[in-house]
Order: structure tokens, then C-alpha cells, then sequence
């Protein structure tokens, strides 16, 4: 089992045994596993028993219990509550913002027992007969319910990615006569995929070691997820590879009679009169003309990226110190490193106080120091708070090297009332990049509505660079509202919102969604080297 999967497990045992009204003190235990193990980044299958008890908040009872997991893949104590909930009230629990007291009383009182038909219950208004239902809160659940079904059978593209690689590269050394990619959405590097599609001149569904039946979907999987396989002759295969990872739309606007049978993709682009355009950007009518009218055009690559911006450390919820993670940057070739902690109202993270911020200010100078000719700059992820303004007077404010605004508290807001908000932060004369606009965590919440065209126009009226969020559950803003952002001449800047080492590569996710959206490295605020960036934040 994954340390992820672990992990969950407790958070269900805690969750079950809330519902069932267990020991608090034992369902304590457990939710604090889950959030231990969540952040825990050596793999648990290579550790040993003392090493897991040595784990905060890992006691001896729940360093045995993941043995057994490790062991079995099963948890006795965890059975025991399945048994004794029907399948679909353990689902509700999986649904963002249903708790286990909420689902109790679903449950219970409205004699409720699946996900289908507490969305019915919502439609035909008997939730707010639920004592601590009202029509807001009922509401509020039918959106979630909706949004959960909606995304159910989908998979984030960093998921899914490194299982594809690793089969993929399987079969090539178990046929290496034949040919085999990978295809479909996955090539084309969509933030969200449904399954594993492959091409191959073989059959090779057959063939796949581990490929099991799954009930819940219509192909075999391959570790749970889907796989497909699009079986073609040697000789169309340039041509069904190169039709298999393009959007309808990209495929719509081509000239169809001139595609032959190829072998080879890029005779394709040849009978097209085309240069080869990456799969990535393989999405419209406009970026065939954006390739064809420009000879000098570059998406952006990892490659390009010179400094890592929106990264946090111990000092607010980051898991390795600001040395750890400075030092991490500049061994990886990075030029320079931008620290953006949580801002004092973020409680919740741990968020610097002044104090706080003023000796984090003195590490860093210190820092400086040692690490040169790489530097490390002081900024700050400032809550946007509910009225648009951001968190410490202006004398603090005044002192980073760079801002990031971003909104994390009073989520559930209508377009007229998010929009605002973050226009005023984006009018703040400290603010330089809007952080994560719209707050969504892809297959986890859709995120607050706002006008994305009056924000990004905001964020060209007061030259504000716009955050393409890299990790894997954000990609936010989305790759298709790019642009619009580089027609206004809003900069990008592709962060990776590092809370450990590890995830300081979630660069290249963000690098793939700004690729989808056009993005060239002198449209990207971290592809600048450190003297152009020093320039930009002078600005």
C-alpha cells in the first residue's frame, strides 16, 4: 500500500467511528494518524517498526496497525465498522463537506442510504426537515453531491502519469519489436484523465501483468485504474498516434484529405505543411495559426524555469525548514528562491506574526550570505481577507520582496462578491502576484465564481502577475483562461506552492497546463534569470 492509501484508511476508521459514536479519545488518535501519515514522505513499506513509532503523532497501537495494513492490505479493526454501514453511507463520507455527524443524521433521521438518493431528498426539499438542515445548507450539499458524481472515475494527470510511464516502459522491453506510446489525453497532458490509453502495434491487452476486471468500470484496469488499448497496423501508425492525442477541435480545422496512412508521426505534420506542435498544444483552430504565423515559437519547458516561486517551510505548515528547502533549489540548478509562508490570519497554517515574519527576515540575510551567487527573497502568501485587503499594515508590507495575494477564508461567495474581493487586493500597490484565483482543487471542489476577464484586466491595469498554480490538485488559474491573460500582457508565474522538498517539482505539472495554454518562457516571471527578475520586482 502507498503511505496515501494508509493514510486514508485511518482518516475512515476515524470517520466510521465517529458516525457509530465510538471512544473520542481513540477516533482522536486515528484522525491525528491520518494527518501525520498524509505528510509523511519516506515510504512506509521501507520502514521499520520503531522508525514508524518515531512518527509525531503515531503512538504503538497505530504503528501496529499499519504493520498490519502493510502485511495484509486489511484492517481488522476497520471491518468491523464496515460491516456494520451500508456501502453507500461509508460513500457519503467521501463527499467534501459531509462529515460524519452530518451523515449520521442524514442516515439516521432521514433513513437515507446512498449518495443517488440523498441528491433526491435534496431535489425534493426533506433535508431541512433534518434538525440543523436549513435550505442553504441542503443546497450547499445537492452542489457537492453533483460535483462528486460528476468526477467520479476521473484521476489527477500526476496520478496517473509515472503508472503509465512505468507500464509503458514494461511492455517496450517485453516486445521491443513492436511499437508502443502512450496516447489520448494522458499524451495531450490534461490536468484530469479518465484512463490509461495506449496505441500499439500488438495486442497487448493480453499481455499486461497485474490487469484486472473492475466492476466499476467498462475496461480492465491496470492499479485500479483504467486501460485501453488502440491496436494499429505498423504502417498508419504515425497517423492514428497523431489522431488519438489532438482535440476535435484541433482535428476539425485541418485539412483531413492530406492525411495519409504514416508510419511515422511527424510525416503527418510534413503532408500538413506543419512543424511538429507538441500534443500538449493540440487543442484548437487558433494554436495551428499561432504555430504557422510564428517560425521563432517556443512552448515553455521545465528547462526554462530559473527560480522557484510560492514555496513554504516550518515556519508556517511546510514540512522542511527554509534552509532545507533553499538548498534543495540551488541543488536542483535553480537561480533563486522565493519563501512565501502563510500571513498572520491563516491560524490555520501556523501564519507568521510580525515578529515572526522579522526573524524569518534574519535568517534569510543570513542565509544570503552562505548560498551565494543563488538568493533567497522574502514574500509572503498574504490572505486576501474578506474585505479585499491583505493581512499587516503597509510598513510590513513594504518590506518583501514580493507578494503573493490569495484568498483561503469565506470561500462560498457569489461571482459579484469574489470578483471584488480579489480586484481590491489586486489594486494594492504591494501586491505582485495573484495567488490561485479561484481557490478550486480539481476532482475536491469546483472553486469560488468569478469574472475572469475583469480579474485578469486588473491584473494588466496594475502590471499584477497572475499564478498558475502547479500543484496537480490546483493547476489553478486553468491553462484555457492563458490566453486571454497574455493578450492583456499579464505575466505567469508557474509556482509549484512547495510545502515539503519533493513537491518543489511540482514545476512541471504547472509547466505542462501553461503549455496547453500557450505560454513561451518570456511571457513566464520565473523563467527570468535572476538579474531580469530583480529588474521585474523593481518594477
Amino acid at each position: 500500500m502507498t503511505n496515501k492509501e494508509i493514510a486514508n484508511t485511518f482518516k475512515l476508521l476515524a470517520d466510521l467511528m465517529d458516525l457509530h459514536g465510538e471512544n473520542s479519545f481513540k477516533i482522536k488518535s486515528y484522525s491525528t494518524a491520518y494527518l501525520s501519515l498524509k505528510k509523511y514522505e519516506k515510504d512506509l513499506n521501507l520502514a521499520f517498526s520503531d522508525e514508524i513509532e518515531s512518527i509525531p503523532g503515531i503512538g504503538k497501537a497505530v504503528a501496529e496497525k499499519i504493520s498490519e495494513l502493510l502485511n495484509t492490505d486489511k484492517l481488522a479493526y476497520l471491518e468491523q465498522f464496515l460491516a456494520k454501514t451500508p456501502e453507500g453511507v461509508v460513500q457519503m463520507l467521501k463527499v467534501r463537506g459531509l462529515g460524519p455527524k452530518k451523515v449520521k443524521a442524514i442516515w439516521k433521521e432521514l433513513q437515507v442510504e446512498d449518495i443517488s438518493e440523498l441528491l433526491l431528498a435534496c431535489n425534493e426539499n426533506r433535508l431541512v426537515e433534518v434538525k440543523g438542515f436549513g435550505y442553504k445548507t441542503q443546497e450547499d450539499i445537492k452542489h457537492k453531491i453533483e460535483f462528486f458524481l460528476s468526477s467520479s472515475g476521473k484521476y489527477h494527470f500526476a496520478s496517473v502519469e509515472g503508472i503509465a510511464n512505468e507500464l509503458v516502459e514494461s511492455l517496450k522491453i517485453s516486445f521491443p519489436q513492436e511499437k508502443i506510446e502512450i496516447t489520448g489525453n494522458l499524451r495531450r497532458k490534461m490536468p484530469i484523465v479518465e484512463s490509461i490509453e495506449l496505441i500499439a502495434t500488438i495486442d497487448l491487452i493480453p499481455h499486461i501483468q497485474g490487469l484486472s476486471e473492475n466492476e466499476d468500470h467498462n475496461r480492465p484496469t491496470y492499479k485500479d485504474i483504467p486501460v485501453s488499448v488502440l491496436c494499429v497496423n505498423p504502417t498508419s501508425f504515425g497517423t492514428k498516434w497523431f489522431e488519438s492525442s489532438c482535440s476535435q477541435d484541433f482535428l476539425n480545422s485541418l485539412d483531413n484529405s492530406n492525411i495519409e496512412n504514416f508510419g511515422d508521426e511527424n510525416e503527418v505534420f510534413n503532408s500538413l505543411n506543419l512543424p511538429f506542435i507538441d500534443p500538449c498544444f493540440r487543442e484548437s483552430k487558433e494554436n495551428i495559426e499561432i504555430v504557422k504565423n510564428n517560425t521563432d515559437f517556443r512552448l515553455i519547458e521545465l528547462s526554462d524555469i530559473k527560480g522557484v516561486i510560492h514555496n513554504h517551510s516550518t515556519y508556517s505548515d511546510g514540512l522542511n525548514t527554509l534552509k532545507e528547502m533553499a538548498t534543495a533549489c540551488q541543488k536542483r540548478g535553480y537561480e533563486y528562491f522565493v519563501i512565501s509562508d502563510h500571513s498572520v490570519s491563516a491560524f490555520y497554517a501556523n501564519g507568521l506574526t510580525i515578529e515572526r515574519v522579522e526573524q524569518q527576515w534574519r535568517e534569510i540575510d543570513e542565509l544570503n550570505k552562505t548560498l551565494l551567487p543563488f538568493k533567497v527573497y522574502k514574500s509572503i502568501e498574504s490572505d486576501i481577507l474578506n474585505d479585499g485587503s491583505l493581512d499587516y499594515p503597509d510598513e510590513i508590507l513594504e518590506g518583501f520582496d514580493m507578494v503573493i495575494a490569495s484568498i483561503y477564508s469565506n470561500l462560498k461567495m457569489d461571482e459579484a462578491k469574489a470578483t471584488a474581493r480579489l480586484i481590491k487586493a489586486i489594486e494594492n500597490k504591494y501586491t505582485d502576484v495573484l495567488g490561485h484565483a479561484t481557490g478550486r482543487l480539481l476532482l475536491g471542489r469546483s472553486g469560488y465564481p468569478i469574472d475572469h476577464c475583469r480579474v485578469i484586466d486588473a491584473c494588466a491595469d496594475n502590471d499584477v502577475a497572475l499564478e498558475l498554480n502547479a500543484n496537480p490538485q490546483r493547476l489553478d488559474i486553468d491553462w484555457e483562461w492563458i490566453p486571454y491573460a497574455l493578450k492583456k500582457g499579464v505575466k505567469i508565474a508557474i509556482n509549484p506552492d512547495a510545502h515539503s522538498v519533493s513537491q518543489i517539482d511540482y514545476i512541471k505539472y504547472g509547466v505542462y497546463a501553461a503549455s496547453k495554454g500557450g505560454l513561451t518562457k518570456k511571457e513566464c516571471i520565473n523563467a527570468m534569470d535572476i538579474s531580469t527578475f530583480e529588474k521585474w520586482l523593481s518594477r
